[in-house]
């Protein structure tokens, strides 16, 4: 009899799906829509004209961020400017050479410098050695904070204790106490995969975000420190208060995330990772509602950290959040008006 209802359950579960899972793709794009970290409309003709050798639109638009210090979107147009010169950085030599002593020239040539680092086998060592191009950045333009993002970056790599990362981390928020960036790093620094502990990444985390301004992307750290913690590894011993933990982060980051309008590229990244952190926890309903304000806007991070191929693991996360959804809902439904007409797939 019980291998009779476990048959029963599996077919009903199959029937579910099949019913369903059709109607839940209302508000999700075709997966031939969706882009992996697709660039904003001010982003992308810097893009365009690094590709053709050209730096000045990037040197444009990271001056407009640095002249209005619109410091979260100059250090997000630097990522993807740096990124892109990883692999073709003539348009950078360029811009280096016409200009030797542009603050913002300075800032991408640290980063790269940074990020070149970071992949060698040497890294300590190289990043010691790029460690004069983060002050000449730094001392470029006092007021910007994105070289202290940086300089908490070199100081994780180089194994700084901890006393010189709160001399820095008290140079960053003195610049901008809301800092996204420069939070990150900070919680990068205190996880249990670096220097600290899970719960002193959320301790961090929780207290940051609760003295953080209204929509402020910090209050999302907690649910990167929850992520941290899902990914640490079949080893790491989760306790009950630290899914609890979890579970109060991911409904922070609900809350911030329905701040923003569907399909904003601004919190696209915090709500690929919450739509993660739910799916890890089961909470398949939440994470579909995710997956539609996300629209067609994957970003590389958090996939990448668990697959290859970033795109191909949203894609198909987002597909099993559907199928798991459908497979919960009744077989059998009233509908909304004209008495009963319940039917079956």
């Amino acid at each position: 009899m019980a291998c009779t209802m476990s048959f029963l359950r599996a077919l009903l579960r199959t029937a579910r799906m099949i019913r369903h899972a059709p109607q839940l793709s209302a508000g999700l794009p075709a997966d031939d829509a969706v882009l992996l970290d697709a660039p904003d409309e001010r982003l992308s003709p810097a893009l365009v004209a690094a590709a053709l050798g050209e730096y000045e639109p990037a040197a444009k638009l990271l001056a407009t961020t640095r002249d209005a210090a619109e410091w979260e979107n100059r250090d997000r147009y630097l990522g993807r400017l740096v990124t892109f010169a990883r692999h073709r950085d003539s348009w950078l030599a360029d811009w280096l050479a016409a200009a030797p002593h542009d603050p913002d020239a300075l800032l991408v040539k640290a980063e790269l410098a940074v990020r070149r680092a970071w992949e060698s086998p040497a890294r300590a060592e190289q990043l010691r050695d790029v460690a004069p191009l983060i002050t000449a950045a730094a001392e470029s333009d006092p007021r910007d904070p994105v070289p202290w993002r940086l300089a908490l970056d070199h100081a994780r790599g180089t194994h700084a204790p901890h006393a010189a990362f709160e001399a820095l981390w008290e140079q960053a928020v003195r610049r901008s106490s809301h800092h996204y960036g420069c939070h990150v790093a900070a919680l990068q620094y205190l996880s249990a995969a670096w220097y600290g502990s899970h719960r002193e990444c959320f301790d961090f985390a929780e207290q940051a975000a609760e003295d953080s301004l209204p929509s402020s992307l910090v209050q999302a750290l907690p649910v990167r420190a929850a992520f941290a913690l899902l990914i640490a590894g079949p080893e790491t011993q989760t306790t009950s208060v630290l899914e609890e933990r979890i579970d109060r982060a991911a409904d922070l980051a609900i809350a911030l995330s329905a701040t923003y309008e569907p399909g904003d590229p601004w919190p696209a990244e915090v709500r690929n990772l919450l739509a993660y952190v739910l799916v890890v926890r089961g909470r398949w309903d939440e994470a579909l509602e995710q997956f539609r304000l996300i629209g067609p806007h994957a970003t590389s991070f958090p996939w990448s950290l668990v697959s290859d191929d970033p795109l191909g693991q949203f894609l198909d996360a987002r597909d099993g959040v559907r199928l798991q959804v459908a497979s919960g809902m009744p077989l059998r439904y009233r509908a909304d008006h004209g008495g009963s007409r319940g039917h079956y797939a």
